[in-house]
């Protein structure tokens, strides 16, 4: 199965108040730590890092690896419009089964559970998406299957793939820690620490 990653890191940061992407973690950008989650996965080409609001100073202090960067230019629409260039830019050059998706402001993600997702995924339906599941709440990453694209492709506003996935049947894998956890607010930085 050929999987690409899209990392979502668009967005202006209000409730947190300043670039939280940038906001340090153990010595390092939050971003950072996720990209390391993800990247460190071969399976997972290309993987997408999606920037849009204060994409100037992440791209000057975040080193994405091999990660490419897509720059989302209507990121003030929401996490939909972060999604759809991500997708487009994972599936320009490359025949993709599915996408795995994460948020840039998940620090904790462990790149185990990046692993154990994506092989729940290759196990699953062909056209069923696949969710980690922390503490009983579905979370991060998520892989949609091709069969979901045409749909992200007309989502709007700043929910994600949520609606495509309310309701719908959906493989959870129960992953342990805090990687599901993201952070909004200084105050919720402070609780990882």
């Amino acid at each position: 199965m050929r999987t690409g990653a899209i990392v979502l890191a668009a967005g202006a940061s209000r409730r947190f108040g300043s670039p939280k992407q940038l906001a340090e973690l153990d010595g390092r950008p939050l971003l950072a730590h996720v990209l390391d989650a993800v990247t460190a996965v071969p399976a997972l080409d290309p993987v997408i890092l999606v920037l849009g609001a204060h994409h100037e100073p992440i791209r000057e202090r975040v080193d994405p690896g091999r990660a490419q960067v897509a720059l989302c230019l209507g990121w003030e629409e929401g996490m939909a419009a972060s999604l759809r260039a991500g997708l487009a830019a994972a599936t320009a050059e490359h025949d993709l089964d599915a996408v795995l998706v994460v948020l840039g402001d998940t620090p904790r993600l462990e790149t185990d559970v990046v692993r154990e997702v994506l092989a729940a995924a290759r196990a699953a339906p062909p056209a069923v998406p696949v969710r980690a599941l922390y503490d009983g709440r579905p979370g991060h990453p998520v892989v949609l299957p091709r069969q979901l694209f045409a749909a992200v492709g007309e989502l709007t506003g700043d929910e994600g793939a949520r609606e495509l996935l309310d309701g719908a049947p959906v493989v959870l894998v129960a992953a342990g820690g805090p990687g599901g956890l993201d952070v909004d607010t200084p105050e919720s930085l402070e609780a990882l620490r």
